[in-house]
C-alpha cells in the first residue's frame, strides 16, 4: 500500500452534504514504507504544522475582513446578506471562519452585524474556493459519484425500513405469544388477525420516499445512456434503477415515455417511446443471444412466476412504445437480471449497452396465445458484454486458497496461503502477478487484535445494557439509547450498519445479551473472503472474494495504540491512523460534521472530554507499520467503495474510539477495497516545508490528483 500521508477518521465517512470527500487541513507528512520499496519522506511534527497552517488561516482571514470592510464602506448596497439562504456548506465555512481569533473577537454592535456576515460570507467564499475567481478550485462531481450517493441514499432509506420490517415482526413474535396466553384464558374467542399486519416492501417504500423528496437522480425519462452508468454496471434490485432514473418502474419490463414528453426536446417524436427494457427471463417465448435479442412484449403471461402465456397481448403502452422504436429508429437501454443469491431481490442486474430494435411482428407463441416480438441488435463500438448467454459470472472466484497453488489463472499467483498465519477465521491469501519472481507482502507482524504502546490504558469497562439473549426493543436497551434511541444495525445479511453516525456504541463486555446480538456486529472478526494482491503503481492492495452488501462491516484497523505525539519524529511510516473521532464531531481543524446525528447528544459531558479541544490534532493515533491487520494494505481512492467508522464497545472514550471500515456501496467480487485517505490539495508538506506533488493512482473519474 502506497500513502504518502497518515490517514484520518473524519476523512472517510460519507455525509448527506458531501459523499466522501472532507476538507482536511491537518498539514501532516510522511513517506512510503521500506516494505513497497518506494522512495519515503520524513514525517514532520503534525501540531507545529498544523499550528502553523492555523496562524495562516487566521492571517489571511484577517487580511480578507480588512479589504472586504474596505468595499463595505464604498458601496452600502453590498453589505445585505440573508443568512437563511446561505448553502449549508456556506454556512459551515462560515462557522469555521467565525471560530478564529480575529472574527470572534469582533464588537457585536447590531449596526455593523450585517457587514460582518457578509464579510464573513466572502471570506468563507475564498477559504473554501467558491469565490468567483476562485471557481476552479471547486471540484464537481463526477457523473459516477452522483449515481453512487443516489444508490448510497437508496439504501439508507431502504434500511431504515429494514428495520422497521424487523421491529414489527419482533413484536408481532410477542403479539403472539400474548395471543396464545389469551386465548387460552379466553377459550380462542381472540382473532390472530388481530396482531397479524400485511409485510411491507422496504425497497418499494424506499423509492417512494425518495420520489416524494425528490432524490431521485434522473427523474425526467431520457433516450440513449444515463451519464455514470457505464456498460457493465450493477444494480442489486430493480429499486436501484428507479432510484437513479435509469428504469423507472419496479415491475414492468418495458419503460418508455408517454404522451407528457411530446413538448420540449422530444416534441417531433411519436409516443409512446421506448427508453429501456429487463431481460430477466419472465416470458417463455423469449430469445437472448447477448449481441441479437428477440424480446417479447408485455401482458398476457401468468403472475404466479411459471412463465406461461394466458392470454393474448395487445399493441399498447409498453409494446407500441416498442414498435415506435422500429419507425424512428430509437435506441433502448438494455439490462439483463441473473439469478443471485447476495441480493436481497434474488437477482442483479447488468446494464449492457444500447439495442436498436430493427424489426417487430406478432405470432402465436409457444402457449397458443398472441405475442408481441421484437429483434434487438447491439449498436456497435461499445464495451464488450460483461455477460454471455444471459449467463451471469463475477469471474473466477476460487472457493479456498488451496484451489489457486500453481493456478495458471492470469490474475492468480499465490506467494501466501494466509497472511494471518491462522489467527483469522477466514484465510487471507496473498497474490503477486507484478514481481518477478513475486514476493510476499513482509516487514509487520500479523495480529487480528489491538496492541497497546507502554503509557496507553483504556478506561474501565463502561456499564452495559441488561437485555437478555438478544437486545430488540431500543426503548428498554441502554446501549441504544446512547445510540439515539434506535439500534444503528440491521439484522440482515449478518448484521449491516444504516447509515454512517458519528460513534456508533455497541454492547460491551458488562452487557447481559449474546455475542450475536445485532449490537455487536463489528465485534465478530472478518466474514468476507479476502485477498492481498500486489499492484504495479500502488503496492499491496485488497479485494474481496464475495459480494459485500452496502453497510456490512469489513474490518478493523488494527496497530499499535499509541500517542500522536509519540511519533512525530518517526519517519518513513505511512501507516499511521489518527483517531479524530473527538474533533470531527466538534467540526474543528476545518472538518466538516455531519449534520443530525443522533449519537451526538448522547455522549455524556461532552465539553469535559478534552480540556485542549481547540487542538486540531488527534490525541492517538494507531501505528500499524510493524503490528497491524489486513487493513493495513487498503488503498486510497477519491470516490471510495468503503467508509471510516469510530466505534464504542469496552468503553466509552471517543479518543480511544475503535476504527472500522464498512461497505460504503455494495461491492461485487474482486473489486479492489478502498477508502478515502482525506487530505485535500496541497495539503501534504516535505522536510523543507515545500507542499509535495504528488500522483494520485486511484483512476476516479473525480479523482482529485496530486493526491498521494
Amino acid at each position: 500500500m502506497v500513502v504518502q500521508s497518515p490517514h484520518s477518521l473524519q476523512s472517510s465517512v460519507p455525509t448527506p452534504n458531501n459523499g466522501t470527500k472532507r476538507v482536511q487541513i491537518l498539514v501532516k507528512e510522511n513517506g512510503s514504507a521500506v516494505t513497497d520499496n518506494v522512495a519515503g519522506q520524513r514525517r514532520a511534527s503534525a501540531r507545529l504544522q498544523a499550528a502553523k497552517q492555523k496562524a495562516e488561516m487566521e492571517l489571511l482571514a484577517k487580511r480578507k475582513l480588512e479589504l472586504l470592510n474596505e468595499d463595505v464602506g464604498r458601496s452600502t448596497k453590498k453589505v445585505n446578506v440573508d443568512a437563511e439562504k446561505l448553502t449549508p456548506k456556506l454556512q459551515h465555512a462560515q462557522t469555521v471562519i467565525q471560530q478564529l481569533p480575529e472574527i470572534s473577537s469582533l464588537p457585536a454592535d447590531p449596526k455593523i452585524n450585517k457587514k460582518v456576515a457578509k464579510m464573513v460570507e466572502r471570506a468563507a467564499k475564498i477559504a473554501e474556493g467558491l469565490d468567483g475567481t476562485n471557481a476552479p478550485n471547486v471540484a464537481e462531481k463526477s457523473a459516477h459519484m452522483k449515481v453512487k450517493e443516489t444508490i448510497r441514499l437508496f439504501n439508507k432509506h431502504y434500511l431504515h425500513f429494514v428495520q422497521e420490517e424487523e421491529k414489527r415482526c419482533g413484536a408481532a413474535k410477542v403479539d403472539k405469544k400474548a395471543l396464545k396466553a389469551k386465548k387460552k384464558a379466553n377459550r380462542g374467542s381472540v382473532s390472530e388477525a388481530d396482531v397479524k399486519a400485511k409485510a411491507k416492501r422496504p425497497d418499494l417504500k424506499a423509492i417512494s420516499k425518495m420520489m416524494e423528496r425528490n432524490e431521485v437522480l434522473y427523474p425526467e425519462k431520457r433516450i440513449g445512456s444515463i451519464p455514470g452508468i457505464d456498460v457493465g454496471h450493477r444494480f442489486y434490485s430493480r429499486a436501484e434503477m428507479v432510484a437513479v432514473g435509469f428504469h423507472s418502474h419496479w415491475l414492468n419490463g418495458i419503460d418508455y415515455m408517454g404522451q407528457s414528453y411530446k413538448k420540449g426536446e422530444y416534441e417531433h417524436y411519436i409516443f409512446p417511446l421506448a427508453v429501456a427494457i429487463v431481460l430477466s427471463g419472465m416470458y417463455e417465448d423469449d430469445l437472448d443471444n447477448a449481441e441479437d435479442v428477440v424480446y417479447t412484449g408485455q401482458g398476457g403471461h401468468d403472475l404466479t412466476g411459471n412463465k406461461r402465456q394466458i392470454r393474448d397481448q395487445v399493441l399498447e403502452r409498453g409494446n407500441l412504445a416498442l414498435k415506435n422504436c422500429v419507425d424512428l429508429g430509437v435506441t433502448v437501454r438494455v439490462v439483463r437480471g441473473h439469478e443471485c443469491a447476495n441480493s436481497y431481490s434474488g437477482k442483479v442486474y447488468t446494464y449492457d449497452g444500447l439495442y436498436k430494435v430493427v424489426h417487430y411482428w406478432a405470432e402465436k407463441g409457444i402457449s397458443g396465445f398472441t405475442v408481441f416480438k421484437y429483434r434487438l441488435r447491439r449498436l456497435e463500438g461499445q464495451p464488450t458484454l460483461t455477460t454471455s448467454q444471459v449467463h451471469f459470472t463475477y469471474g473466477r472466484v476460487p472457493q479456498c486458497p488451496s484451489e489457486i497453488r500453481g493456478s495458471n489463472v492470469y490474475w492468480l499467483r499465490l506467494v501466501c496461503e494466509d497472511i494471518s498465519g491462522g489467527q483469522e477465521v477466514v484465510p487471507i491469501p496473498a497474490t503477486n502477478l507484478v514481481d518477478d519472481p513475486p514476493v510476499a507482502p513482509t516487514g509487520y507482524q500479523y495480529s487480528k487484535s489491538m496492541k497497546f504502546a507502554r503509557n496507553i490504558k483504556l478506561p474501565a469497562n463502561a456499564a452495559g445494557c441488561d437485555c437478555k439473549g438478544l437486545c430488540w426493543d431500543p426503548k428498554t436497551c441502554a446501549c441504544a439509547r446512547l445510540n439515539g434511541s434506535d439500534f444503528p444495525y440491521v439484522h440482515r445479511d449478518g448484521g449491516r450498519l444504516i447509515e454512517a453516525k458519528h460513534v456508533v456504541f455497541e454492547c460491551g463486555p458488562k452487557c447481559g445479551c449474546d455475542p450475536s446480538c445485532v449490537n455487536r456486529t463489528s465485534q465478530r472478526g472478518l466474514k468476507y473472503r479476502l485477498e492481498v494482491f500486489r499492484t504495479p503503481k500502488k503496492g499491496w492492495a485488497v479485494r474481496s472474494w464475495d459480494f459485500i452488501p452496502a453497510g456490512a462491516p469489513v474490518c478493523e484497523y488494527i496497530g499499535v495504540l499509541t500517542r500522536t505525539e509519540e511519533l512525530d519524529n518517526v519517519s518513513e511510516n505511512n501507516y499511521i491512523f489518527d483517531i479524530d473521532c473527538l474533533q470531527t464531531m466538534r467540526g474543528l481543524g476545518g472538518r466538516e460534521r455531519r449534520q443530525l446525528d443522533a449519537s451526538l447528544p448522547m455522549i455524556q459531558n461532552m465539553d469535559k472530554i478534552d480540556e485542549q479541544r481547540s487542538d486540531s490534532v488527534p490525541e492517538f493515533c494507531i501505528d500499524a507499520a510493524s503490528i497491524g491487520n489486513v487493513a493495513r494494505f487498503i488503498n486510497h481512492s477519491c470516490e471510495p467503495n468503503l467508509f471510516i467508522q469510530c466505534v464504542l464497545s469496552a468503553h466509552q472514550d471517543i479518543k480511544l474510539a475503535r476504527v472500522m471500515l464498512f461497505a460504503a456501496d455494495s461491492i461485487p467480487p474482486l473489486q479492489e477495497l478502498t477508502y478515502d485517505y482525506g487530505y485535500a490539495l496541497d495539503s501534504v508538506h516535505g522536510p523543507d516545508g515545500k507542499v509535495k506533488k504528488m500522483a494520485c493512482y486511484c483512476g476516479a473519474e473525480g479523482c482529485r490528483k496530486r493526491l498521494f
